[in-house]
This record gives C-alpha cells, sequence and structure tokens, in this order.
C-alpha cells in the first residue's frame, strides 16, 4: 500500500477545480464544514488551477475532467511535471465502465478517480469522497528527475546465469497502468514463467484494469482464486478487495485490504513469493508513489532472487523504485521498455 503521513494536527489545504459553479459551491460547502479540511481555493479551467498549485501549494487537488482551456487529464500531467501533489479526479465521467478514461488518468499521475454520480451528490457520496480526500492527503507525492546509476549485469545479466528464474512478481502504483501495458505487449505467447502482479487501484476499476490489459497483452490475464497454483505463462492480479500472497505449497492465499488501504500490497506479494521461490523469484518495481514494494524487493533480494527497479526518467513517479533502491534492494536500475527484453533474457535461463 501507499506510504501514509498522519495529518492530525494539520489542516488538509485542498484545491478545487471544477467549470460548474453549482459543483464548485456544494463540493466548497461540503468540505468547510470539516474542520480537519480548508479549501485553499476554487477554479472553473485547468490553467488557472495549474497557476494556484504553484501559488498555493494544495496538500490534495481534486478535478473534474471535462473542462474548458484545459482538461483535468492534462492538468493532472501538468501537476506531476511540474508541482506534484495528489490528484484525486472527480466527474461522471469516471464511472467503471469508462476503462480507457480511468486509465488514462492514472496513467498521468491522478493517485485515484472518484466516480461523481451523474444524479448529482448526496450525502453518502460526499462522505465517501472527503474519505478519500483525508486518505490522499498522507501521501508523499514527488518526481525524481536525476539520473540513477544502473547495471544491469549484476542483476538480469551477469548474476543469472548462477539462478534459475521460476517466477516474476511486479509491483506498481501511479503511472503502473500505462507502464504495464508497455511491458506486457513486448512479452511474447510464449513466455514461460508464471507472472504475479500487484497494480494500486480502487476495488471498483480492478475489473476494468484487467480488461483492458488483457486485450493488449500476448498472455492470458486473470484474478487469482484462493487455492489455486500459479500458471506458467500466465499473469496473475490480486482479486479486488484482497492481497495475494504465495502459500508454503505453492498455491494463493487471498487476504482482505484494510479499511484505509489504497490498493493491495506489494511487500505481501513479493515477500510471500521470496519465501517460497527463493533465488528463483524476479521482482520488478515500476513507477508509483510512496515505499509499497521496497521491502519486497528487499526479501527477494535477500533470498539471492533478482530485482529489477523502472529508472527516473521513465517513471510518472520515482517514489517506489527509489525507496527500494536507497534500501540496497534493487540489482538493476532500467529504462521501460528494456525491463520486458531483460524478463525474456532470464526466461531463457530456465526454459531456454
Amino acid at each position: 500500500m501507499t506510504e501514509l503521513t498522519p495529518q492530525k494536527n494539520k489542516q488538509i489545504r485542498l484545491l478545487l477545480v471544477d467549470d460548474s459553479p453549482v459543483a464548485l459551491l456544494l463540493l466548497r460547502r461540503a468540505f468547510t464544514q470539516d474542520p480537519q479540511i480548508l479549501v485553499v481555493g476554487t477554479a472553473r479551467d485547468g490553467a488557472e488551477a495549474l497557476r494556484m498549485v504553484h501559488e498555493l501549494k494544495p496538500d490534495v487537488v481534486s478535478t473534474d475532467l471535462h473542462m474548458p482551456v484545459m482538461n483535468g487529464l492534462e492538468l493532472t500531467r501538468r501537476i506531476m511535471a511540474e508541482c506534484p501533489c495528489p490528484v484525486l479526479v472527480c466527474s461522471t465521467a469516471v464511472q467503471s465502465e469508462n476503462a480507457t478514461t480511468v486509465f488514462d488518468l492514472l496513467q498521468a499521475g491522478a493517485l485515484d478517480v472518484f466516480p461523481k454520480p451523474r444524479t448529482g451528490l448526496e450525502d453518502s457520496n460526499l462522505s465517501e469522497l472527503i474519505r478519500k480526500v483525508k486518505i490522499l492527503s498522507g501521501v508523499k507525492v514527488f518526481r525524481t528527475r536525476g539520473v540513477v546509476p544502473s547495471d544491469p549485469a549484476a542483476g538480469a545479466g551477469g548474476e543469472s546465469k548462477t539462478r534459475t528464474p521460476q517466477a516474476v512478481v511486479i509491483g506498481a502504483s501511479t503511472g503502473g497502468p500505462g507502464a504495464l501495458q508497455t511491458l506486457f505487449q513486448a512479452l511474447p505467447a510464449s513466455f514461460p514463467l508464471p507472472i504475479l502482479c500487484v497494480q494500486h487501484i480502487a476495488g471498483e476499476f480492478a475489473k476494468g484494469l484487467v480488461s483492458w490489459l488483457a486485450e493488449q497483452s500476448n498472455l492470458p490475464i486473470h484474478f487469482a482464486r484462493a487455492g489455486e497454483p500459479f500458471h506458467r505463462g500466465t499473469i496473475t492480479f490480486p482479486a479486488p478487495g484482497c492481497n495475494l500472497s504465495v502459500g508454503s505449497s505453492g498455491l494463493s492465499i487471498m487476504t482482505p485490504l484494510d479499511a484505509d488501504s489504497l490498493g493491495a500490497s506489494v511487500d505481501t506479494t513479493m515477500i510471500s513469493a521470496a519465501k517460497y521461490w527463493g533465488a528463483g523469484t524476479v521482482g520488478v518495481l515500476l513507477t508509483g508513489m510512496g515505499s509499497d514494494g521496497a521491502k519486497g524487493m528487499l526479501a527477494i533480494s535477500q533470498a539471492r532472487g533478482i530485482t529489477i527497479a523502472q529508472n527516473a526518467e521513465t517513471s510518472v513517479i520515482f517514489g517506489m523504485p527509489e525507496r527500494a533502491i536507497a534500501l540496497g534492494a534493487v540489482q538493476s536500475v532500467l529504462p521501460l521498455k528494456e525491463i520486458a527484453p531483460a524478463l525474456i533474457r532470464l526466461a531463457a535461463v530456465s526454459y531456454g
């Protein structure tokens, strides 16, 4: 799960962006009733909002999608590039059936989406929206533009000759849908290793994510079922609302998420995989906020497995890979497009 920082003694600075004056009025009234939230400004389009983000430094931006001048998608991209902070997209255009729109937003860097009911916001919807803002206010967002040294031969190259890869575990968060799309499209249908994949995403959009990726992948993709084995050449995601672990017999174990969790835990899956497959585990940590996956990559490395992190230049957010690198858990730092070829070479060690 994404790292959260408690905000108990601090008001959450919130910027509201919506082209509807009625929606802005309703949202402002709702949020100002909560003493923990301070609405620092409102904007009617993305361009105005971007200027206010630079000036006001909000803890969270809640934005509509369809707006004049600059829409919510472009606003999200600009915020993440210029002045990173948690972005929540609140719109009628991010319903569960709008999979492409949702994943474009998540790829751009939005931390979460809130499917605003087409009939308007009821009290229960407002309560859920306030809860999301409070959770997102504790996410540390940062983007690193510097070059991180990489030595592919240390992990995916040279040392792999002494190991026999048996499974791949992938973790991702912000920007992950697009990164996973690129990675899965580059893996051939003959890829022989089982792949376990954890992507931070709201439960109601998990099915859409899997369906969207399955349409573009050469490998079958499905949700895990408790007690089932992990099959070669198959990509397995945690079932919605669950963490995924590898049991002592190699079968999948599903456990419910915590109430405040932003998604399934990458650490949980990676640590359990390292216990079962040991040196045969290949860990891949992609773009994302926070520190989830860092301990998991360390567990894989300590088990003499192979660890690969996406580099800063190709990450939407370099948080998760950077934390794993700081722990000394990463053996190779690669651009996104070089990760699939590295995995293919590793698979050839086992089945070539």
